[in-house]
């Protein structure tokens, strides 16, 4: 990784635009976490990115390996940390980056098998922070001794708050995406529901259990048999008008 120039500044300013254009677009959020890590390492010129999230789904929470490049997908599962584990788990604890000159001398460091593997020796971990709460942590690996400099960590966090903002804005489209079909499929089972209360004369709740009922039987979501009672209601009105 090259010292600081006008060059290295511009190519920081192309992976926030990079990054920002994705905050806007369409992408789920594991092709979202694939490019952060490749726009990352492409204009910091470091060996390899690796991107963790915190998980506050778990319990207790933790914090998961997302993504990363030019590392085995096998290596990718199932790797958590707790909030305060390993050199992610500083990070997040304490709410600040962490230079590690020498990662085979690191302690906090859990992932040494691999880091000689891959000839890494020197990194940094950087907090993604999002609204004043850290998602997650970008970690940056240089396969020779190195030392960052502050306009560098400055760059590299400029980037990794960047990625956070695009980040939270593709969960919160995942969820309202979820959330506009909870509502579209509801809409769908009241109107189903009433087609069966006129049609078999049954009351709302026997309606549903039906619709329930049929969903099950036919391993169909209760979406699709509300759908197919419309279809067929709406063939039945078609033949009547002939």
């Amino acid at each position: 990784m090259e010292r600081t120039t006008p060059e290295t500044y511009d190519r920081y300013i192309q992976a926030l635009v990079d990054i920002s254009r994705a905050i806007t677009s369409d992408l789920y959020l594991e092709d979202l976490l694939k490019l952060i890590v490749m726009v990352t390492a492409k204009v910091t010129g470091v060996e390899i990115c690796s991107l963790w999230l915190v998980d506050e789904s778990s319990d207790p929470p933790m914090i998961r390996l997302k993504a990363t490049q030019a590392i085995d997908a096998d290596y990718i599962k199932d790797r958590a940390l707790a909030l305060d584990e390993g050199v992610v788990g500083f990070v997040v604890s304490r709410q600040q980056h962490l230079l590690v000159p020498d990662i085979m001398s690191e302690a906090r460091f859990k992932e040494k098998e691999m880091a000689q593997k891959m000839g890494l020796v020197s990194m940094i971990g950087v907090p993604l922070w999002a609204k004043e709460e850290i998602i997650g942590v970008l970690n940056c690996f240089m396969a020779e001794a190195y030392t960052f400099s502050t306009t560098e960590i400055n760059l590299i966090q400029a980037v990794a708050n960047q990625a956070a903002l695009a980040i939270l804005n593709t969960e919160l489209m995942v969820q309202t995406k979820v959330i506009q079909e909870e509502l579209e499929t509801r809409k769908l089972v009241e109107r189903a529901k009433e087609i069966l209360m006129t049609r078999r004369g049954k009351n709302g709740e026997q309606a549903y259990r039906w619709i329930q009922k049929r969903s099950m039987a036919t391993r169909q979501s209760m979406r699709r048999v509300a759908e197919a009672i419309l279809l067929a209601e709406e063939l039945d009105f078609s033949h009547e008008d002939e």
